[in-house]
């Protein structure tokens, strides 16, 4: 057996540094929207430009006409028309809710007018169009056109990832989080992926939530298929909100080693 005296400044000055890198990994990190709105101050913002969704390939519409002849509004609202004994106007299948396909060539199948294109058109200007397809058939048509599946979806590091459908073709960035159940501590609020399908390809934008930018951002309001991207941010992923036990722990073990090496003067090795 022999005995060697260590150096104890040698365990130290490392234990030190663990516990300096502990305690900045446990620094609570700022998850603030909007970091750059001092508080009591006002401001007006424009917000980002709205535009009306157009009707593309893929979209299900739900089209309904409304005319002063009952065969006509079964036809065109279900699509087949049959009649009782009594001649009263029925349907001839279940009254299932569905809706008009469009077609990859912006098309759908209307009942007597048949291929229609509305791809590329607003659901006001498809009502337009669609009133004048009609207006040989029936007196005065009243239409109304909105959309089955605008639908968005939101993925990564927020609470409930999922795809949303849009009763109202109107949502913004912020609305989409906030039905995602907002972002989780562990997410890169500095960089929200936002990925869109457009006719010339897909369009990738990032946002900086904590910046009061994204209100008037032209990327504000969300269109059909819209998908946004939380990223998991890894780097600082211990710099979120830690447990405050955790890092009592972590303080109390630091002592006790340190207490423990100042207690034992040499440390024997066989």
């Amino acid at each position: 057996m022999w005995k060697q005296r260590v150096n104890r400044s040698n365990i130290i000055i490392p234990l030190l540094l663990i516990g300096m890198i502990l305690m900045n990994s446990c620094a609570k990190r700022n998850l603030t929207y909007f970091q750059d709105i001092g508080d009591g101050q006002d401001y007006v913002l424009n917000n980002g430009p709205f535009e009306e969704p157009k009707i593309v390939p893929g979209d299900l519409l739900d089209i309904r006409v409304s005319t002063l002849s009952p065969e006509s509004n079964v036809l065109f609202n279900y699509g087949i028309v049959s009649t009782d004994e009594s001649g009263e106007a029925q349907m001839a299948q279940d009254p299932i809710v569905r809706g008009y396909m469009v077609d990859p060539d912006g098309n759908i199948e209307f009942p007597t007018l048949g291929a229609v294109k509305l791809g590329g058109l607003t659901r006001e200007e498809a009502k337009v169009y669609l009133k004048s397809e009609l207006a040989s058939l029936v007196i005065e048509p009243k239409i109304e056109i909105r959309f089955l599946n605008f639908k968005v979806t939101v993925i990564g590091e927020v609470n409930r990832p999922s795809s949303f459908v849009v009763p109202t073709e109107r949502i913004t960035i912020l609305e989409a989080l906030g039905m995602a159940g907002d972002m989780t501590a562990y997410a890169l609020r500095e960089n929200v992926l936002l990925i869109r399908e457009t006719p010339d390809g897909k369009v990738i934008h990032r946002f900086d939530i904590g910046k009061k930018e994204i209100l008037s951002s032209p990327y504000y309001y969300l269109k059909q298929n819209d998908v946004i991207y939380v990223e998991a941010d890894k780097k600082k992923l211990n710099q979120a909100n830690v447990n405050p036990t955790t890092i009592a722990a972590a303080t109390i073990a630091s002592s006790l080693i340190v207490a423990l090496i100042f207690n034992f003067n040499d440390i024997f090795v066989r």
